[in-house]
């Protein structure tokens, strides 16, 4: 109802591995050297610090279209492809993943945009539904993950929706001191490394209030984290997600916060079911590309947390949660600036 966050299915070798490779290929100075065979690149550091995977969905398939013969294809993919998306760990090997990203990051002089979701009970039942057994297998991934993190420089998305669905009724009541439980505890354990942030989701301006979601942020540890995160998936405008992280922000300490405008180029979509809405809407486009200068001392960066060009669910012709669509990739780069 809010926006499946397409979670990845597990770790695989071939991620890990890919991610291992580019630790060991990357450029060490930050640059923008091409960094595989597709010629990806990216932004300099001071601009955005974080992270471009350049073996990511959408630097593979610039290649596959370079290779075919479409190269205005390829040109519009490599909108995506040269911008940091947040990297999903998966449920099955987080120690692994966190260590691999980072270690290919801390390679190229970035930091690693690394997006957590698997709260138990997580999503609802919804398309990204799933999440850790239960309290204690959640414990032992966050342990996983802080593992491989290490001294490295992270920035952490915690888990999107969490704390909203606790607010609009999605989440049983049983559930919700576990919930703050686990938060609170991942912030404290993620906040204990020597270079990582951490940002609480907070929701989206189109779901409710500050005022309904504030005091649950609080019990969820957001004294500790360095800000929360808003509009992750979705498809509101940058200048609306300002004004809700401000409302919200004066309610939790003049906590900053991150923007997720990865999709967000043309608003939301406004037509047909109001619940199904979320789901792969058409029309869409690519918001602003990431960046720490938001000439807004409370917006510490824009980010694009959603990796543009993977599905939100099995709708409107879609794959499953999360796996890569060429098509729908194609029509956000395409209706871009």
């Amino acid at each position: 109802m809010y926006g499946s966050r397409g979670a990845r299915r597990g770790a695989s070798a071939m991620v890990l591995g890919a991610a291992l490779l580019i630790a060991g290929c990357s450029s060490d100075d930050g640059g923008d050297e091409p960094e595989n065979a597709a010629g990806i690149t990216q932004q300099p550091k001071e601009v955005d610090p974080f992270w471009v995977n350049p073996e990511g969905n959408a630097a593979q398939q610039v290649a596959d279209y370079e290779k075919a013969g479409k190269d205005t294809d390829a040109e519009q993919i490599r909108k995506i492809a040269e911008q940091p998306t947040g990297e999903w760990i998966g449920p099955e090997n987080p120690e692994d993943e966190a260590r691999g990203f980072t270690e290919a990051a801390d390679k190229a002089g970035r930091t690693a945009l690394l997006v957590l979701y698997n709260i138990p009970h997580r999503d609802c039942g919804q398309y990204s539904q799933g999440g850790a057994a239960d309290g204690n297998a959640y414990r032992d991934w966050i342990d996983g993950v802080a593992k491989g993190i290490g001294d490295r420089s992270a920035t952490i998305i915690l888990e999107p929706d969490a704390v909203l669905h606790l607010v609009d009724g999605c989440t049983p009541d049983e559930f919700h001191e576990e919930r703050y439980d686990l938060l609170n505890g991942a912030v404290e354990k993620l906040k204990s490394l020597k270079n990582t942030k951490v940002y609480v989701d907070a929701g989206n301006v189109g779901w409710g209030d500050p005022d309904q979601i504030f005091e649950p942020l609080q019990r969820a540890g957001i004294d500790q984290a360095d800000g929360f995160s808003v509009n992750v998936s979705n498809f509101y405008r940058t200048e609306d997600s300002i004004q809700y992280g401000k409302n919200l922000s004066a309610k939790v300490g003049n906590k900053p916060f991150v923007i997720d405008t990865s999709r967000n180029g043309n608003g939301p979509y406004e037509e047909g079911n109001p619940d199904e809405r979320w789901c792969n809407p058409p029309g869409r486009a690519l918001g602003e590309t990431p960046t720490t200068k938001t000439a807004d001392p409370l917006v510490d960066a824009y980010v694009w947390v959603k990796r543009p060009g993977e599905s939100d669910g099995e709708c409107k012709g879609g794959p499953k949660a999360g796996d890569w669509w060429a098509e729908y990739a194609l029509g956000l780069a395409k209706a871009s600036k």
